[in-house]
């Protein structure tokens, strides 16, 4: 695989985990201030909801819209049309982000219910996630036409800019918690003060590298213009296709408002530490390698752009199967070091740590439908995605209440674990009919040694997961440690899987060159 490819990964694998970092600050910050109670579990949906349209308008579906037409106008057309192009776009979709964020503000009691209907039943909840999301939902404006800018940079082979811009999204919401809050007659509020803040600052802060790329134009309506029109036909049906897991977190949001309190905020924390590898591995080669295969299809290269994606999965399977199995067997360590301090307790711990090792069995899945998916988007193939993440979505559903009624009918203790499993089953059955879909219309052939390259991979992580299990101990020394303690024994744990995973590897013949293309 080239070198540039390998940079550019390195590039913005190591911004994503500068942002991961400052976000897992952020959450520590955000346990100890408000815990998992009522006003944790408002907030969470007053984000959560401008968020989960931000993936589609931005992260989702317009991304992976946009920058296919942005990368064959940059291939194929002049530095004008590239610049009217980014105009058009930038007016178009700004005006009807800013209708969708008036009408979001005006119907926010109505959001509110329609996201999380259980909050009706406590009127003070219910009121105030009402009043955060009239602050929060504003920036659905400013984070997606960010998210333009991003994918515009990206496309220009810029990363490093738009992989570091949410540290600046978890360096507002510190200030909120740490500052704006304690001056509050409602804590909570400075969170959500923080958040809009958020939107203008990551907005403003790509606009310098924009006119640095000679790509910075005054916005323009353009729904007329040839490109505005295939973006926004390939991103009408990507809005769903792309976001399939971000709507089932959703619906588990929704079932959890009818569950004890503290449900969205143990889901909230275990979706944040599964972010984490997610993110800095997974989010990270998608986000590289989306440009470079959309560049190939435009030039028909199809043997490259196979073994493209290839390389992909040779690399997402080497890092995200470790990852997915360390967090299920240290899942009740990492929560305990993370958060278990002020108002977040042992019970806490226990209940995010139920939810997280559910999640970590689809972990694979999450990260392999990163990688998956721009095989469909760089094509212009938008509609196969929302056929499978349809069926996903149902499965998800089904499965969330097969789960979850009878553990709350026979009185299981955390029935919000059902609603993590589901997510995460429903995350494997849409990358393996990803996959299905590539291999039966040839676009995606798998290289040479993948047999013996899996059997490798099989032996390190059974090695990595016996060294884990006898090194862990029990939940409850854990659960009575002191922080410093804590933190010393995880670090211990994490460098013992680390180190066995990769000496393993290697006892079986495993080489870096193992993951090349030939």
């Amino acid at each position: 695989m080239s070198p540039r490819l390998l940079r550019s990964t390195y590039v913005v694998g190591g911004m994503t985990l500068i942002s991961r970092i400052t976000g897992f600050l952020r959450d520590i910050v955000f346990a100890r201030a408000f815990g998992a109670g009522m006003g944790m579990d408002a907030f969470v949906v007053a984000f959560q909801i401008p968020n989960f349209l931000r993936r589609l308008f931005g992260e989702g579906a317009f991304s992976q819209a946009f920058v296919p037409v942005f990368s064959e106008y940059h291939s194929r057309r002049t530095r004008a049309d590239v610049r009217d192009l980014a105009a058009s776009v930038t007016g178009t979709l700004g005006v009807i982000l800013f209708v969708v964020t008036i009408i979001g503000v005006i119907a926010s009691p109505l959001l509110i219910l329609l996201f999380s209907a259980g909050f009706a039943d406590n009127a003070e909840q219910y009121g105030l996630a009402v009043a955060m999301l009239r602050l929060t939902f504003p920036y659905l404006f400013f984070i997606s036409l960010t998210a333009l800018a991003a994918g515009v940079l990206n496309t220009l082979g810029r990363f490093a800019v738009p992989a570091f811009t949410p540290v600046l999204l978890n360096l507002c919401l510190i200030g909120g918690a740490v500052i704006l809050a304690p001056q509050m007659e409602r804590p909570v509020y400075g969170l959500a003060i923080a958040v809009f803040v958020a939107g203008v600052v990551q907005l403003g802060f790509q606009i310098p590298f924009m006119a640095r790329a000679g790509v910075l134009s005054w916005p323009k309506w353009g729904r007329h213009h040839e490109g505005v029109q295939r973006i926004f036909v390939l991103m009408l049906p990507a809005i769903f296709g792309s976001s399939v897991a971000q709507v089932n977190l959703l619906i588990d949001r929704h079932i959890a408002s009818w569950l004890q309190t503290g449900s969205i905020s143990w889901l909230y924390y275990s979706d944040r530490l599964m972010e984490f590898p997610l993110g800095v591995f997974g989010i990270a080669l998608a986000t590289v390698i989306l440009p470079g295969l959309s560049e190939r299809y435009a030039k028909q290269e199809m043997a490259v752009f196979s073994a493209t994606l290839d390389w992909a999965l040779r690399v997402m399977v080497l890092i995200m199967l470790p990852a997915a199995i360390a967090l299920f067997m240290l899942a009740g360590p990492i929560i305990s070091t993370l958060f278990q301090y002020g108002d977040f307790a042992a019970r806490d711990t226990r209940m995010a740590s139920f939810s997280v090792m559910a999640y970590a069995i689809g972990l694979l899945g999450f990260a392999l439908v990163k990688v998956l998916a721009p095989g469909y988007f760089s094509r212009q193939d938008t509609r196969t995605p929302v056929r499978i993440g349809v069926i996903a979505m149902i499965v998800n559903v089904v499965l969330n209440f097969a789960f979850v009624l009878p553990m709350v009918r026979f009185g299981f203790a955390a029935p919000h674990t059902g609603l993590a499993l589901a997510t995460g089953l429903a995350a494997l059955l849409n990358a393996g009919l990803l996959y299905r879909g590539l291999r039966r219309r040839q676009v995606y052939t798998p290289e040479r040694g993948w047999g013996v390259l899996l059997l490798r991979y099989t032996l390190a992580n059974v090695a990595m997961a016996f060294a884990l299990y006898y090194i862990v101990g029990a939940t409850e020394w854990w659960l009575d440690a002191d922080g410093l303690a804590r933190t010393l024994r995880l670090a211990q744990c994490i460098v013992v899987g680390a180190a066995v995973y990769g000496v393993v590897l290697l006892m079986t013949g495993f080489r870096p060159a193992h993951l090349r293309t030939h």
